[in-house]
């Protein structure tokens, strides 16, 4: 999504902000909407699971899109829908930004010179795309947590779904419940180049569109398509033909090969 709406937004001036659902904005102010207006957008990244809009008169837009949200390029003289939460109206330019957001989870905030450094985006982990092997094993070395927990945790390390953790888990033969500490060296090097090897094809496939998911063009995805056990319960494993199987772990649903992902408590490799 990042990369579509980089090639469109960029030296785009926001001419107006309509905001339609005041749960989207959370702590942000109205005079924080009123600075946004004739902002250029200078750059436009992604941390962690947050798109980042960088704006010339120095306003960060933070948007999290939550499990319904989408930004979508929509022409400017398109009418809203039900599900429209904000519009950036932009100058000179027949398109807008729209946010929808069927069931309204997803967030805004506006962040301002040095409050950018600050706040949300300082509680969280170094981003998966990124973090280098020595500092992953860390990671893993200081906690206990069951593996598919701490990789969810935004605070730990940045960008991992529930979908792309289990992936990882079983391209590298992790069962989900293995404490972190526990995994093996050999291991931890096949999650870590796992983890950054999806994370690069779905980016190329423009995510998985299993429910709600478009990119910026109200495309779907097509990782989904290289799903190996991910809503795949019930159906033969790619590697060998077990039943995947359904579990839930600390609270997250979760797919995984029981064959080629052992239990720790069989005592043996989590192969």
């Amino acid at each position: 999504m990042v990369l579509g709406l980089r090639e469109s937004l960029l030296g785009q001036r926001v001419q107006r902000v309509r905001i339609f659902c005041d749960r989207l904005l959370g702590q942000t102010t109205p005079s924080s909407l009123r600075r946004v207006r004739g902002g250029r957008v200078i750059g436009l990244n992604r941390k962690g699971k947050f798109l980042l809009f960088h704006l010339s008169n120095g306003s960060l837009l933070v948007f999290h899109l939550r499990m319904t949200g989408k930004l979508l390029l929509v022409p400017s003289a398109s009418p809203l829908t039900s599900r429209d939460r904000l519009r950036l109206d932009f100058s000179g330019w027949d398109w807008a930004l729209s946010f929808e957001d069927t069931r309204r989870f997803g967030s805004l905030d506006i962040l301002h010179g040095c409050e950018a450094a600050d706040g949300l985006l300082s509680e969280l982990g170094p981003d998966a795309l990124i973090v280098g092997l020595e500092d992953f094993r860390e990671l893993l070395a200081e906690s206990r947590r069951p593996v598919k927990a701490l990789l969810l945790d935004q605070r730990v390390i940045a960008g991992l779904g529930n979908i792309y953790v289990d992936e990882s888990l079983h391209r590298a033969g992790i069962h989900p419940r293995t404490p972190a500490a526990d995994i093996p060296r050999p291991d931890s090097r096949l999650l870590h180049a796992s983890m950054r090897s999806i994370l690069r094809k779905a980016i190329g496939c423009r995510g998985s569109s299993v429910s709600d998911y478009r990119d910026s063009r109200n495309r779907p995805g097509s990782f989904q398509k290289h799903h190996r056990v991910y809503q795949r319960a019930g159906e033969p494993c790619i590697t060998c033909r077990e039943p995947i199987a359904y579990i839930r772990v600390s609270g997250r649903g979760t797919h995984l090969c029981p064959a080629c992902q052992k239990h720790p408590a069989d005592g043996r490799r989590s192969s």
